[in-house]
């Protein structure tokens, strides 16, 4: 499956010369010129990389890379600036607004593409690898010296919107939870119908940083007796509990090792059998049946 690049260029010859190079390359290319228009393709189509211009009109490059960062949705998503040879404020600020590299204008195009398909390849590894730790039930979080998460598996994060909730101090007593967890050795938060939370120390997971195992306890039997009574296959009931964690259709057959017409083809039996014609549907149901 092709990778998909955002370019963000007000620039247009230097936006046509980097799409051209990118299809070449066999990249799916989105183009913006400025940042209202990157954020209006990112809510659409979640990116493998960007390439992303310094200076522009409005907001700049590095507050677009920052708002890129702050959306757990988008902040996997390597970021590359584009910058002038000898302007190395840009390349601080490039980094410290959460790049993971940059190349220099006047561009060159072959050296351009070999950065980004290393950082391609590895934020899919990483991603991969990320999720993997979801797939037996279980999630992992990393904690800082200051106590607060450095990273969170995806499951993770879903697990702890729905223990304690998305506001900011909602998010604060998630934050002190995890560390009376890594105190004591262990915590747990009840999760309504969905069970309990439960958070263990498993020991150091970096310089200074504590690694939290969590788990959720089921409580629900009707609900597992629920889903047997729909007929899922195992395969389907895979593909409806990555669809129900946000992952997209590709994101599925990434993880699954199946190509995206599969996918699809589960998905189509999946709805069937649910009696619903959406995504939304099949993952609010599933959000009640699966564990």
């Amino acid at each position: 499956m092709q990778p998909v690049i955002l370019v963000v260029e007000d620039a247009p010859d230097t936006l046509r010369l980097l799409c051209d190079a990118l299809i070449t390359e066999g990249y799916e290319v989105v183009a913006a010129r400025d940042a209202a228009e990157a954020i209006e393709r990112l809510e659409v189509t979640v990116p493998d990389g960007v390439l992303l211009d310094a200076v522009m009109p409005g907001l700049d490059g590095f507050g677009l890379c920052q708002r890129i960062k702050a959306t757990p949705a988008w902040s996997h998503v390597p970021v590359l600036f584009m910058t002038g040879l000898s302007d190395t404020d840009q390349i601080i600020r490039g980094f410290a607004s959460g790049a993971v590299d940059y190349v220099v204008k006047p561009l060159r195009l072959p050296e351009v593409m070999a950065r980004l398909a290393t950082h391609v390849r590895n934020a899919r590894v990483a991603r991969l690898a990320q999720a993997a730790v979801d797939v037996a039930g279980m999630g992992t979080v990393l904690l800082d010296t200051l106590g607060r998460p450095a990273w969170l598996s995806p499951q993770v994060s879903e697990w702890l919107d729905q223990a304690f909730g998305t506001g900011v101090h909602e998010r604060k007593a998630a934050q002190q939870w995890l560390t009376e967890a890594r105190q004591g050795g262990e915590a747990s938060v009840p999760m309504g119908l969905n069970g309990r939370l439960v958070a263990r120390h498993i020991g150091q997971g970096g310089l200074g940083e504590s690694m939290l195992l969590l788990a959720q306890t089921q409580s629900d039997n009707a609900a597992i007796q629920r889903l047997r009574e729909i007929a899922l296959t195992p395969r389907e009931t895979e593909v409806l509990s990555w669809l129900a964690k946000g992952k997209t259709n590709r994101d599925i057959a990434d993880i699954l090792g199946m190509s995206h017409r599969t996918v699809n083809k589960h998905l189509e039996h999946v709805f069937e059998k649910l009696g619903v014609e959406t995504r939304s549907a099949a993952a609010a149901i599933a959000g009640k049946l699966l564990p």
